[in-house]
């Protein structure tokens, strides 16, 4: 599975109905778990970001489709890291010389 690194903020309908938050984060959870994915850690930040979402996905088109099912509901915009582990990390680099 990859790992991705979102970065979120509510936008102004998001913020207007924050009470209903926590449930449209178990609502995101459980949809991307029907893709395969899941939520690996979740933090709300002080910032320049609200949230920061570390989830995996089986591949960039389930993430892709994840994020825009996100975008359509209307309450976050998303950015969207790609992450690479410690181990992968280490290979790349070798594989640069």
């Amino acid at each position: 599975m990859t790992t991705y690194i979102m970065l979120a903020n509510w936008t102004d309908q998001g913020a207007r109905n924050l009470t209903a938050s926590p449930s449209r984060l178990d609502a995101a959870k459980q949809a991307l778990a029907e893709m395969g994915g899941a939520f690996k850690a979740f933090f709300m930040t002080m910032g320049r970001y609200d949230m920061v979402i570390v989830c995996e996905a089986p591949d960039d088109a389930v993430q892709a489709r994840f994020c825009l099912q996100l975008a359509m509901l209307g309450n976050i915009r998303t950015e969207t890291l790609k992450a690479f582990p410690e181990g992968a990390y280490r290979e790349i680099i070798r594989s640069v010389s």
